[in-house]
């Protein structure tokens, strides 16, 4: 399963939905994911990829992991994946 295969199945369930029903352009808000729906999302991406996300859920727009769409988040997801931690 690809990186926006599992973004996609994680937001799915966060939303209620089918994977089907989610596509690489659908946003946040369109699937019906609010604030607390997120921190969930972002603590189930770091469990699934063993990762840490540096995110900020009191100030997400000061943050360099791009949440606008399911592409952007599998994007950000991938350069955590290939970036060594230092």
């Amino acid at each position: 399963m690809s990186v926006v295969e599992k973004i996609t199945a994680i937001l799915a369930e966060q939303a209620l939905l089918s994977p089907e029903d989610v596509s690489g352009e659908s946003t946040l808000e369109a699937l019906g994911i609010d604030s607390m729906g997120l921190v969930e999302v972002i603590f189930t991406i770091e469990e699934t990829f063993d990762i840490h996300v540096p995110f900020n859920a009191n100030d997400p727009q000061a943050s360099d992991f791009d949440i606008t769409s399911v592409k952007s988040i599998a994007a950000a997801v991938e350069t955590l994946l290939t970036t060594p931690e230092a």
